[in-house]
């Protein structure tokens, strides 16, 4: 593993991508300017968490369906940690491609 721009190993950048969901993706955006895997996983944050956290408040007035939305966004919170911990580049269907394009510009 290297280490980032902001002299953190790549593997807790990426995990800590994840920390506080999009916030946390925003945070590494703006701060890690090099690091393509880093930036993958920022983007890969705000792009599962943020629409996340919009579906959550809007439907929380629904028990059942709220519910099922914050288990599935702990779920993703979970794994999506792990594998950046374990150093792997796991991409959520979905938003891993976005991510990657985001990356690759």
């Amino acid at each position: 593993m290297e280490n980032t721009s902001t002299g953190i190993k790549e593997n807790i950048a990426g995990l800590l991508c994840y920390l506080l969901a999009w916030i946390t993706g925003l945070i590494f955006l703006l701060i890690e300017k090099e690091n393509k895997t880093v930036r993958f996983h920022a983007w890969q944050s705000i792009f599962v968490f943020l629409p996340l956290t919009i579906l959550s408040m809007v439907l929380s007035i629904v028990p059942v369906i709220g519910w099922i939305i914050t288990v599935i966004t702990f779920v993703f919170w979970v794994v999506l940690m792990y594998k950046a911990y374990k150093g792997e580049k796991y991409k959520v269907r979905w938003a891993g491609d976005w991510a990657e394009k985001q990356v690759n510009k």
